[in-house]
């Protein structure tokens, strides 16, 4: 794999809470660190273009979010994107050709102990390296493709839509 494109928008992965989970705001990525620490074997390039909550993010940021992606010339991207909107994108990111491109968030913050972060990512970077071009959507330990998925807020969990 050339080097790996890691795209950041935000979203719980890199949320810092002040509270009891009430106020919060996001930081600085941390996908780049969490890699870092844990010595992995290729070589990544983190562009971080937002800092939002995925249910804050419209229709002007998931361009964004395409556009970058599109002019960069890296085949395989990685996504870290807040959980509840994360469908949306991949939706919208399904227009951009020749690349492999992975979604992945957490339910809880990476700064947080026994957070989904490092799992999700790890599932992210091995489905990045070894799928064909396409979107597609690491979470909860299964690579879902975006138009047969959604997020169960009840459960917190994402699953297949029924057929």
């Amino acid at each position: 794999m050339e080097d790996l494109l890691i795209v950041t928008t935000g979203g719980t992965i890199d949320k810092i809470y002040f509270d009891d989970k009430s106020d919060y705001q996001i930081g600085d990525p941390q996908i780049g660190r969490m890699l870092g620490e844990l010595g992995v074997a290729f070589r990544f390039r983190v562009i971080p273009i937002l800092r939002k909550d995925s249910l804050h993010l419209d229709d002007a940021d998931r361009e964004l979010v395409r556009a970058t992606i599109a002019a960069q010339e890296a085949r395989h991207v990685l996504v870290t994107h807040g959980t509840d909107s994360m469908v949306e994108t991949a939706k919208v990111l399904a227009t951009v050709p020749g690349k492999t491109i992975v979604l992945t968030g957490a339910l809880s913050p990476a700064r947080f102990r026994g957070s989904d972060a490092e799992f999700n990512i790890g599932t992210a970077v091995g489905a990045v390296q070894s799928l064909p071009p396409g979107v597609y959507i690491a979470m909860n330990g299964r690579i879902w493709d975006p138009a047969r998925v959604r997020k169960n807020v009840e459960a917190n969990r994402f699953e297949a839509l029924d057929d």
